[in-house]
């Protein structure tokens, strides 16, 4: 164990440690390969059903057609099951049409209920005469077989979950021999019980196969065996029996080797199977033209060349029948279709199949393109490592479907890629790990020196330490609470108690604004100041913005209410925090800014003044969320938007239309909202064309409007201003822009 130790330590130092990881990585994913378990399997799975639903099997000719017992035909001639007279006419008719051989996707495994001698036991008023002559005549079953010995018919039979009873050795089975290991018979699939056809018309067919379908894990029909156990005996499915009689094959011959079933030999035609015993269905697209419905074929309604020359297969599409499959196709594929597409593929030569090497071909390549991705990957730079990750997958995808279209041979390319991609990861993450450990160096080294925002800017890029910045527009905010110094005295026994609740607001306000894609510049006691679209680009950063000052306020109301309820169940008192939000959308200066010893990433110019005088003036204007023109102008879609004034900033030679933010679309587009708004623009459009009267007329009928409230301290403002200008009215040439006295 030591020597191990030494060993893999000398590994490590020459190699690297991650290396090693992803060579005993490459060891466990080709084990994993081997063992195949389900997850594995279906991904294999996944990818050859993408490769038929590209490139499907394409049909030079149809030598099948389908006889549908459909709704149509169920309609017209009533409800399955059919009488057996009913059927033989069908055998006759087709027969006489010229069909080369007729198998049934369905099963009669009980006399016919309307057998003459059924009925007279069933019919009550018969007379004693009537009785024995039905009694006398003919069975529908014996109709059914004599029709059966003029043809060519292979009857289909069904595995079932349990066995029966005993099976009638008298009746004859397929003839079927092994070549080569012996005990492949464990391979097939093997079904306890199996059901079959009433003897009469069972002794007489030309053939007998199981149609028992088997469905993948993820309820798709992919493969179809070929040959099964069934009740200890080993049978041919419907469509190999088919093939088996119109070949005038005696015996089957099963060709095994230790692995399992390779194939199924016929007379002049090897069919390719898995070890079950399965084959791989190539399918092609559903065709319509291969069915003819039952109902037709009764009435000799039907194109003889719909049959003559064909393989006839009687199944069923009817809904309410069942017998409806999912293919990788076709979502709705009738059962008997999928019987049909196996015949064509088998005559048609285009067979697809996983050869015996496919497994080796997999190991193989895995292990190469995973020894190439260990060497050369950690040596690599970020552009050529994705162009060399992408032509590994290029290579195997490609090989992969080279080996399908050319030969149509199944190569899964999914394992080497999974294991190559795992390898990458890998080196991916020792590499990340190893740029992590350098940044923990860095902010080691600088913490105590810079402030954490650009420590962390140092340690992805450390060029960002040059003094300096960048110009781009911006949406800037700044919050404050209302009244935070009357909140503060009342704390002045408990400083630990004034810090607790500054964190417990200030925590979920800041968890907003990030979660908005806001940065935090600062903190000023209670007041937070923050960013929009910087550092990182963010297209709506004005949108961004407004949802994050909404939230804020809904977070405030939630630290209300708790805090309002302990101070009912303290018995202190109780005084609610009022949040004022200033926004305002402009180019501004960004970067780090400060000395070599401290900086701060941060943002300056008009914009960010213009934002922290807009936040001032919210308690003035009685709205919590003030805005500037261009903030308003990109949010106006999203939000409730009320213009409130034209102001003119103290040190600003040009004025500014500002906003407030009533709320989401919900209340842009409620019925109140939109009469407060026509009568704000009311209001403000007399004002600015100095119709004193007017804007008095429409703040007195605001004030009688629904939510009035929510515009009094605007409709007060307004109410004083024009006071006064009645009084000293304004001078010539002005613009309704209003000096704001304060900062």
């Amino acid at each position: 164990m030591k020597r191990l130790k030494i060993l893999w330590r000398w590994f490590a130092r020459k190699f690297g440690f991650a290396r090693l990881m992803c060579l005993a990585l490459l060891i466990g994913f080709a084990g994993l390969r081997v063992w195949d378990p389900p997850p594995i399997q279906e991904l294999r799975l996944r990818t050859f059903d993408m490769f038929q639903l590209i490139d499907p099997r394409h049909k030079a000719a149809r030598p099948v057609t389908i006889i549908d017992i459909d709704d149509r035909s169920l309609g017209k001639l009533g409800q399955w099951p059919w009488p057996r007279t009913r059927i033989a006419d069908m055998i006759l008719n087709l027969t006489n049409l010229g069909a080369v051989a007729i198998g049934f996707d369905v099963v009669f495994s009980e006399p016919d209920r309307l057998n003459p001698d059924i009925v007279a036991g069933q019919m009550r008023y018969l007379d004693d005469v009537t009785r024995a002559k039905l009694r006398e005549l003919p069975t529908n079953d014996q109709t059914l077989s004599e029709a059966i010995k003029r043809s060519r018919v292979v009857l289909g039979e069904t595995g079932q979950p349990a066995a029966t009873a005993e099976i009638d050795k008298t009746l004859p089975f397929t003839g079927v021999a092994t070549v080569g290991e012996e005990g492949a018979e464990r391979f097939l699939f093997e079904f306890p019980g199996l059901l079959r056809n009433v003897p009469v018309i069972e002794k007489v067919a030309a053939g007998r196969g199981l149609f028992t379908i088997r469905t993948e894990r993820d309820g798709l029909i992919r493969r179809v065996p070929m040959i099964m156990r069934a009740q200890g005996n080993i049978m041919p499915s419907l469509s190999l029996e088919i093939l088996r009689v119109v070949t005038s094959t005696p015996t089957l011959l099963v060709r095994t080797d230790k692995t399992g079933v390779r194939a199924i030999r016929l007379k002049g035609v090897e069919i390719p199977t898995d070890k079950n015993g399965q084959l791989w269905v190539h399918y092609a697209r559903q065709d319509p033209s291969i069915y003819v419905s039952a109902a037709d074929v009764l009435d000799n309604s039907v194109s003889p060349s719909k049959i003559a020359g064909k393989l006839v297969l009687i199944g069923t599409s009817a809904v309410g029948l069942n017998d409806i499959k999912t293919t990788p196709v076709s979502a709705n594929m009738p059962g008997v279709e999928i019987h049909a597409q196996v015949l064509e593929s088998v005559l048609s030569g285009a067979v697809i199949s996983q050869p015996n090497y496919a497994l080796g071909v997999e190991l193989l390549a895995a292990l190469i393109i995973g020894l190439l991705v260990i060497i050369f990957t950690p040596n690599l730079g970020p552009v050529r490592l994705v162009l060399a990750g992408g032509m590994f997958a290029a290579v195997l995808v490609g090989v992969s479907w080279f080996f399908y279209a050319q030969y149509r041979y199944l190569i899964d390319f999914t394992y080497p890629l999974l294991s190559t991609t795992a390898i990458y990861l890998t080196l991916i993450f020792a590499s990340f790990v190893r740029e992590q450990r350098q940044r923990v160096q860095i902010r080691g080294m600088f913490a105590q020196y810079m402030s954490p925002v650009l420590v962390e800017q140092l340690a992805q890029s450390p060029e960002k330490l040059v003094l300096g910045g960048e110009e781009r527009e911006m949406t800037i905010m700044f919050s404050d609470v209302r009244g935070f110094t009357t909140i503060s005295e009342s704390y002045k026994q408990d400083p630990q108690g004034l810090i607790a609740l500054m964190n417990r607001f200030l925590t979920p306000l800041t968890d907003v604004i990030i979660e908005q894609k806001g940065y935090i510049d600062k903190y000023m006691g209670d007041a937070i100041m923050a960013f929009w679209n910087a550092p990182l680009d963010d297209a709506q950063h004005e949108v961004n913005a407004c949802e994050a000052a909404i939230q804020m306020l809904e977070q405030i109301d939630t630290v209300n209410k708790a805090r309002e309820q302990e101070a009912a169940e303290g018995g202190h008192v109780y005084i609610p925090l009022n949040v004022g939000i200033g926004l305002n959308t402009g180019i501004g200066v960004v970067g780090n800014m400060g000395s070599d010893l401290k900086k701060n990433y941060s943002v300056l110019g008009d914009s960010v003044n213009l934002a922290s005088r807009l936040e001032g003036q919210s308690k003035e204007y009685g709205f919590p969320i003030i805005v500037g023109s261009k903030t308003a102008l990109a949010a106006k879609d999203k939000f409730a938007i009320l213009e409130l004034d034209f102001i003119m900033v103290k040190g600003k030679t040009e004025p500014e239309v500002i906003y407030a933010i009533a709320g989401r679309e919900d209340v842009m587009h409620s019925a109140a909202f939109q009469r407060l708004r026509n009568i704000t623009i009311e209001m403000l459009g007399c004002y600015r064309g100095r119709d004193w009267q007017g804007a008095l007329a429409a703040i007195d009928r605001g004030r009688k409007s629904e939510d009035a409230d929510t515009l009094e301290k605007l409709f007060k403002l307004y109410e004083a201003r024009i006071k006064d200008f009645q009084l000293n009215p304004p001078p010539d040439g002005w613009t309704g822009a209003y000096a704001l006295l304060t900062k």
